[in-house]
């Protein structure tokens, strides 16, 4: 088990299939709905395997950084590297507000009470799961707006959603996506490559703050658990994306942002 945040972390002792099999149900979720699941460790980490608030982000910022690590290859596999090329701009734009917003974010974190920190992820799951139905199960139109208004729509936007990522220790891809379509027009297909583009040093940036904190020890004492759910994480969502298309949006979205609605209850009575 995990202690609070000041005081120094033990080792899980937790059996490694369960660490493996626990990444890997997590990376299924993810797979399913073209995530990485990160949202769904969260809770996961608090409330299966005794982390701390900020423990929990940390090791969950960690694992983040490396599936979005493994899956961006294969996202540059399938969007041509000229086809990103053509749309830097959005990418610097949202990276702009993302990588102030990361480091603002993990500074608050850090000096969060644990009670505090409990409240504010649960309320972001909260948020996590409105993002989740609104643009998976309506249909999402881009705004029609002058270049003088959508770059600074782009680093506010860019600075929430690094805040965000940077408290719950995830990519922001479910944030980052529908903020990409919606402010800039771009098709959902091109627009999870570039969030991938815009997460990646916005985690590193997260990641730096997070590394001046003394919790961030829990990340050199817990190695091999990191290690071992990241790898079922990244097996889980390789299956997850075979599964893709088995289950009707119409139930698996709803079933998936309840996931997170009662995650989100049992963290805000977390103590």
């Amino acid at each position: 088990m995990a202690t609070d945040q000041n005081v120094v972390p033990v080792r899980s002792t937790h059996p490694i299939p369960l660490v493996f099999g626990a990444g890997a149900a997590i990376g299924v979720l993810g797979g399913m709905i073209g995530l990485g699941g990160a949202e769904f460790r969260l809770p996961l980490l608090i409330g299966l395997f005794g982390f701390a608030a900020l423990s929990a982000v940390i090791l969950n910022k960690a694992m983040s950084l490396v599936v979005v690590l493994v899956s961006l290859p294969a996202r540059l596999a399938a969007v041509p590297a000229s086809t990103l090329a053509a749309h830097w701009t959005i990418a610097v734009n949202l990276l702009a507000g993302s990588l102030i917003g990361a480091w603002a974010g993990a500074a608050w974190a850090v000096r969060m009470r644990s009670s505090t920190l409990y409240k504010v992820l649960a309320a972001l799951m909260v948020l996590m799961a409105v993002a989740l139905l609104v643009t998976r199960v309506t249909t999402v139109g881009a705004l029609s707006m002058p270049l003088w208004a959508q770059v600074p729509c782009g680093v506010v936007a860019g600075f929430g959603i690094g805040v965000v990522a940077a408290i719950m220790g995830v990519a922001g891809g479910e944030l980052l996506i529908p903020t990409i379509v919606l402010l800039f027009a771009v098709d959902i297909k091109t627009a999870g490559s570039l969030s991938l583009l815009v997460s990646l040093p916005t985690m590193l940036v997260a990641f730096a703050r997070y590394s001046r904190d003394g919790s961030f020890a829990v990340l050199g004492t817990n190695l091999r658990f990191t290690a071992v759910m990241a790898a079922g994480s990244i097996a889980g969502a390789l299956l997850g994306g075979l599964l893709v298309g088995m289950f009707s949006d119409l139930l698996l979205i709803p079933a998936l942002a309840a996931i997170l609605l009662i995650s989100s209850v049992k963290l805000a009575r977390h103590h």
